[in-house]
């Protein structure tokens, strides 16, 4: 039997790419049998099995749009001298992260969610990725959600889980074992090499990240190219804007919609090609550009 499965990547205040790609599959009529979700993935893909459809979606699209970074980090020099000059080992508690959840989902499990729903998570001790199947939606993608250093470990049905970007940051795998057979990975967005050097510590880490994170997904793309037919919503591409920057999200929904809706008018979910933009590229005339895709099977 035929199964879809969506996956959400990670990607902080990028999920909102995730949005915008996601108002234009449903309006396309593309349903999942499956949802998938790491960190901020995590985030969207338990909303979406909740409110499928383009209702859900345009639910989901108003709920980015009036986030500020306040409500998900409310970081302070108090809190950084707390993290580096005490003994706390998180920057924040995720105090405005969980009403946040708590107001959406309230005492829902992941497995009440109108589609079937996972929820990746990663084990603090073993670094084992743990898909989370049942139990509370809100500690699910707490745990998700829990970025090393900035928000605590989440203690989830006897195990303490951290962010399931470090184990598996786009569950492409999982999906798979899951029993799909077409894929439909969402990406968050990826940092155009060198468009200009990283401001500031955060931005160094997640650049570093960020070109980690991309490899690992074209490897999976291309190792598991013969056991699903797997498509690639384009992400976005340039893209010049930080992940812990909630300002722009209106503005990454919007783009993210057109271009995702250029791409199933391009037939782009027959297609198995891996988008350039996840390969390192710039934008000078002596480099490739995004436009050039990766091959989808990995060379000999």
């Amino acid at each position: 039997m035929d199964k879809t499965a969506f996956v959400f990547a990670g990607g902080g205040s990028l999920g909102a790419i995730q949005v915008g790609m996601l108002r234009e599959l449903a309006a396309w009529g593309v349903m999942p049998d499956i949802v998938i979700g790491a960190s901020a993935g995590a985030i969207n893909g338990a909303y979406f099995a909740c409110n499928p459809g383009v209702a859900g979606a345009g639910r989901l699209d108003a709920l980015w749009r009036g986030i500020r970074r306040s409500d998900i980090l409310p970081w302070s020099w108090r809190s950084v001298w707390s993290m580096f000059g005490g003994n706390r080992g998180h920057l924040v508690e995720a105090a405005g992260l969980r009403r946040l959840l708590a107001q959406h989902f309230g005492t829902l499990r992941l497995e009440a969610a109108e589609l079937q729903l996972h929820v990746v998570a990663t084990d603090m001790h073993s670094g084992d990725e743990v898909l989370l199947s049942s139990g509370s939606i809100v500690d699910a993608v707490l745990a998700s959600a829990a970025i090393p250093g900035v928000f605590p470990p989440v203690q989830f049905e006897g195990r303490t889980l951290i962010d399931g970007g470090v184990a598996n940051n786009t569950p492409v795998s999982t999906a798979i074992a899951l029993g799909a057979t077409h894929v439909i990975v969402l990406p968050a967005g990826f940092t155009c090499a060198e468009r200009r050097p990283p401001r500031g510590a955060l931005e160094h880490a997640f650049n570093a990240l960020s070109l980690l994170v991309a490899r690992q997904l074209v490897h999976d793309l291309q190792h598991f190219a013969d056991r699903a037919q797997i498509s690639v919503v384009p992400p976005l591409c340039p893209l010049d804007i930080s992940p812990y920057d909630y300002s722009k999200c209106g503005e990454l929904i919007d783009r993210a919609a057109a271009t995702t809706a250029q791409w199933l008018q391009g037939k782009g979910l027959d297609s198995q090609r891996i988008p350039g933009a996840l390969a390192p590229h710039s934008h000078d005339e002596a480099t490739p550009s995004c436009s050039a895709d990766i091959p989808a099977a990995a060379p000999h």
